[in-house]
């Protein structure tokens, strides 16, 4: 995981932790809520995991018992090693197979946040994150303006809260922080919007996130 992707990611649970205007937080109380992020990611991280691997655990208790209780080895000595049986219904070991592919997303994902946990304390990650912050607070005004422009049939205060600042980050970093690949921050919005909102998600912030970067074209055009 790279250092601003991470720093994205952080911005973002940063951004849904503001109980009041960004603009009445300061620098210290930015800092205050990214540590505690990071604290709390880190812990449900390690909750995850170990509540994947209690799951596998269970699915081998599963297997073992299936194949002891199997009537070829409820016959045969009871010091003799069970031989291998046939698996279960198709139907049965898919629904298991699905259980087993949900941990290990679960389990790359506790990774990828404790990767993130120690890229914060790196500096870049944290400085990142306070960079969006910081320059979305000097800008709120006209950022939302752009949201409201091109979110045709929504009121702003209205939109998925988690779309919204998704938003406000990656048009933060489009309009006001120099030598960002449109692409990457486009793209990791998008990510972020499949992993963290809903399906619908991903292709609107695509559609606002487009016409912001045609309007910032335009307005380069008009200065030189």
């Amino acid at each position: 995981m790279q250092a601003r992707r991470a720093a994205r990611e952080l911005a973002l649970i940063l951004f849904s932790q503001f109980d009041k205007k960004i603009t009445k937080y300061n620098q210290t109380e930015f800092e205050d809520i990214i540590l505690k992020s990071v604290r709390t990611l880190t812990n449900n991280s390690i909750d995850e995991l170990k509540t994947s691997v209690g799951a596998i655990n269970a699915m081998k208790e599963y297997v073992d018992n299936y194949e002891a209780d199997s009537p070829v080895n409820l016959q045969r000595p009871i010091q003799s090693n069970n031989i291998p049986v046939a698996l279960p219904m198709t139907s049965d070991l898919s629904g298991r197979l699905d259980e087993l592919l949900g941990i290990c997303e679960k389990v790359v994902l506790a990774l990828e946040i404790a990767e993130m946990s120690a890229l914060e304390h790196t500096g870049d990650v944290k400085n990142y994150v306070l960079q969006i912050a910081n320059t979305y607070k000097e800008n709120a005004e006209e950022v939302d303006s752009f949201i409201k422009k091109f979110a045709h049939g929504w009121d702003i205060d209205r939109l998925v809260k988690i779309d919204k600042d998704i938003l406000r980050i990656a048009i933060t970093e489009l309009l006001y922080i120099e030598g960002v690949p449109v692409k990457v921050v486009i793209d990791e919005a998008l990510e972020l919007a499949k992993k963290y909102s809903t399906e619908d998600s991903s292709s609107f912030i695509n559609g606002i996130l487009g016409k912001v970067v045609d309007e910032k074209k335009a307005r380069d055009k008009e200065k030189a």
